[in-house]
């Protein structure tokens, strides 16, 4: 996803309050409750396969790094999986927010069952996670521009078969609940619609209802979507939508975490809930996030946002063993 020069600078405002926003999330270092659990997310790995043609991205680094795109979510892997070896918690859960991989080399259902594709590579990967990992949909996780012509359902169909997940859920663990949203399926992704308005993320009137009846139940709720929110249509059937939900509901939505943009960019509570957009392990294997969820307060820490470089691709090194 390209902004342009204007557009970045409203966000590089946004991320001034990044300062802000690290001290509230409180320190990595800090001790873990007895009561709490450990979990974490990523986003837009990029996975490729034999069949990509090198140099189809857009300019030099973006060509560069779609080649680095498996050593770099197998290295975040490593970090993951060593949280915690020495005196503190393991990650217990890990969530993917959307481009598993990247783009289709074929339109033809059967070819994914005779060849070893990129979605086989990036189950490889999540399946060397010591711990349950849940992915969600991305752009890049569907046909964007209808070339060669995979169709929704064919995306379903496919992750369902390979990775065993469905469009939208829910992931309910130790008194949280975790919403995987597809902003994917309203009508501004309908075949139908024009090219353009594919910038711009909708869900449709069954997932906002599904949506609204996981929120009425009060959880502390992790919200994960691929589209920053900006990118978002507020509402889609008269008033109701995403937008006027997370202000119902912002007392028990912790964070709204999304990709897409491949950077750090901090909204605040700019739409209720406090919404992030994350960096990408495309570009960076250190673009990762660790929470601490307490199970007493319902709250959520996260506890290495000092680690970031806001408003670019890169974080620090996550200390292994903290």
């Amino acid at each position: 996803m390209r902004i342009d020069r204007r557009q970045f600078g409203v966000l590089g405002a946004l991320a001034l309050g990044a300062g802000y926003t690290e001290r509230a999330w409180g320190a990595k270092a800090a001790p873990v409750a007895a009561s709490s659990f450990r979990f974490a997310v990523i986003a837009d790995p990029h996975i490729i396969d034999e069949f990509y043609v090198p140099g189809s991205e857009n300019g030099v680094e973006d060509n560069t790094t779609i080649l680095q795109t498996a050593d770099h979510l197998t290295a975040a892997r490593s970090v993951i999986n060593s949280i915690g070896t020495g005196s503190g918690q393991k990650i217990e859960q890990t969530f993917v927010v959307g481009d598993v991989f990247h783009n289709y080399p074929s339109a033809d259902y059967d070819f994914y069952f005779k060849n070893k594709t990129r979605i086989d590579h990036a189950k490889e990967i999540l399946d060397g996670f010591a711990m349950p990992v849940h992915v969600g949909f991305g752009n890049h996780d569907y046909d964007e521009h209808q070339k060669p012509g995979v169709s929704r359902e064919m995306s379903h169909r496919l992750f369902e078969a390979k990775l065993k997940t469905k469009p939208y859920y829910a992931v309910d663990y130790k008194g949280f609940r975790f919403l995987h949203l597809n902003n994917f399926l309203g009508v501004t992704w309908d075949p139908s619609s024009p090219a353009k308005m594919r910038g711009f993320g909708s869900f449709g009137e069954e997932q906002l209802n599904w949506a609204e009846a996981q929120l009425a139940e009060r959880k502390p709720t992790v919200v994960f979507v691929h589209y920053p929110l900006w990118l978002t249509t507020p509402t889609e059937m008269k008033d109701y939508g995403l937008h006027p939900l997370l202000l119902k509901y912002r007392d028990t939505i912790q964070i709204v975490i999304s990709g897409h943009w491949h950077k750090w960019i901090d909204f605040a509570h700019t739409y209720g809930p406090q919404h992030t957009v994350m960096a990408s392990t495309r570009y960076d294997q250190n673009a990762l996030m660790v929470f601490e969820a307490d199970e007493k307060k319902g709250t959520v820490r996260w506890t290495n946002s000092e680690d970031v470089e806001w408003s670019t691709h890169y974080s620090k090194p996550y200390r292994v063993g903290v």
